[in-house]
């Protein structure tokens, strides 16, 4: 009897599931098995996913903002029935342990909701203007509108929450959207295309492309996606800018985050418990994730122990394992880079104290001191599950250190005194500051992004609105104030 292959997972063009002109396969970081082909659409297809978006800007961006929440209102729904679902197919696509692919699922959730919620009061200003002579009997209305269709790009790291920052920003603002997934992990927006069609949006609100990086350069330079939003890597996202010089480019890049803990923390094992986690909840495999801890010397002694007791006993493994806390990272080209890395700081005269080896795609949970301030684990991006530690006289030289840095995404600082949490929120260059916590806190309303090295404009589910949007000003002249 012949066996029937299955096809790929369509593309969503405009709308519209279609099969592509190639295929691209989805496997398992963990073990390297085949999980799904995807339908990888060609030229034309590219092509009428742009025109259909930009055809359709004018009639979406004039929705009455009930249908644009009531969609959004309809995609959390949505993603709350296939929730189970979902964490599996991040598991399966990304490599991160089943309980983190269950809580990335239940922010997306979010994301939708507050974005349905911020779509119904987006709203405008008024200004009277008779506050010189000049502008008596006058009156300003200063609206919000949609700059144009937007190229969303996302990374690999949160296949389904990362997307729904693009999305549902767009959508609530009136801003049709074309998706452009990572590669490595398409399978989650292919699933969010599903429920898009179901809105009732009209062709051409949104498509999602499955393209590899190279047929993504055509996109960001056509002039009918005025706006790019795009998460990823730095050296990527910079180039990307210089491609599209006069375009709205909203870019959000990474760092290499400092957890600071300071001698006034009354909870050392609590700082290092959360420090330990958070390190490596991805497999160091977020842009907050921690990976530079500063420690004021008077508590050095009780917490560098707590910290590597805290992450040695974290488990690694099959992400789908309930008792495994750190999967894999992405591929094994990303597993030898970490390696290479520690290694370089080795050979400078860090110490190892925990972790340090490798078994395919799985690197161990790694502790770092006494690294060199030039070397890659400690003034670059790692993207791995590795904490390096450094040890300072005083808060001052801890926030100095904080910001001897190329990266300001965000950071955290372990500290009760409220004079100093203020000072650190106004002098930190980081786009944002955690009094108490990790640097990996986000609550998906807020606004988030970095500075330096970590990209310009800010995502969260408002400030992208306004991102995308630009003011419209309209004067009323001989009205009666």
């Amino acid at each position: 009897m012949d066996t029937i292959t299955p096809q790929p997972r369509p593309a969503w063009i405009a709308g519209r599931p279609e099969q592509g002109e190639g295929t691209l396969l989805v496997s398992h970081p963990f073990d390297g098995t085949e999980v799904a082909a995807v339908a990888v659409p060609g030229t034309e297809q590219v092509e009428r996913a742009v025109a259909a978006a930009a055809a359709v800007a004018p009639e979406l961006r004039r929705a009455p903002a009930h249908v644009r929440a009531d969609a959004l209102d309809l995609l959390s729904r949505g993603l709350a029935e296939r929730a189970e679902e979902l964490a599996e197919v991040i598991t399966a696509e990304n490599g991160k342990p089943f309980k983190w692919s269950e809580a990335e699922v239940r922010r997306a959730i979010s994301v939708f909701r507050i974005a349905a919620e911020e779509a119904r009061r987006f709203t405008g200003d008024l200004q009277r203007l008779d506050t010189d002579e000049s502008g008596e009997g006058r009156l300003a209305m200063i609206r919000r509108v949609p700059r144009g269709p937007v190229l969303g790009i996302s990374p690999f790291n949160f296949p389904l929450n990362l997307v729904a920052h693009k999305v549902a920003p767009a959508l609530a603002v009136g801003a049709p959207i074309i998706v452009k997934p990572a590669p490595r992990t398409p399978l989650s927006a292919l699933i969010l295309g599903e429920l898009l069609a179901e809105t009732g949006l009209p062709e051409g609100a949104f498509s999602v492309l499955p393209l590899g990086n190279e047929e993504t350069r055509a996109l960001v330079a056509d002039p009918r996606l005025p706006v790019v939003s795009f998460t990823g890597s730095g050296p990527v996202g910079w180039a990307l800018a210089e491609a599209a010089p006069r375009k709205h480019v909203v870019l959000e890049l990474g760092g290499n985050a400092a957890a600071v803990v300071l001698g006034d923390w009354p909870d050392l094992p609590g700082a290092a418990a959360r420090i330990a986690t958070f390190g490596n909840y991805q497999a160091g495999q977020s842009c907050i994730a921690v990976q530079r801890v500063i420690v004021e010397r008077s508590v050095a002694d009780e917490f560098v122990p707590a910290l590597v007791s805290a992450v040695a006993a974290l488990n690694t493994g099959d992400p789908y394992d309930t008792g495994v806390d750190v999967g894999p990272v992405v591929d094994e080209a990303a597993a030898k880079r970490i390696m290479d890395w520690i290694a370089e700081a080795v050979a400078g005269g860090a110490k190892v104290l925990t972790g340090g080896t490798r078994e395919g795609t799985s690197v161990e949970p790694t502790v770092l001191t006494d690294v060199p301030p030039d070397a890659r684990v400690w003034a670059d991006e790692i993207f791995g599950p590795v904490l390096a530690v450094s040890v300072v006289d005083s808060a001052d030289e801890a926030l100095a250190a904080v910001n001897a840095s190329a990266f300001g995404l965000q950071a955290g600082i372990f500290t009760r005194d409220l004079p100093l949490a203020f000072r650190a929120s106004a002098e930190l260059e980081v786009g944002g500051v955690i009094i108490g916590d990790v640097p990996s806190y986000r609550a998906d309303q807020m606004p988030y992004g970095g500075v330096k090295g970590s990209g310009v404009g800010r995502e969260g589910v408002l400030a992208a609105m306004r991102d995308l949007t630009e003011d419209r000003v309209t004067v009323f002249a001989g009205i009666d104030l």
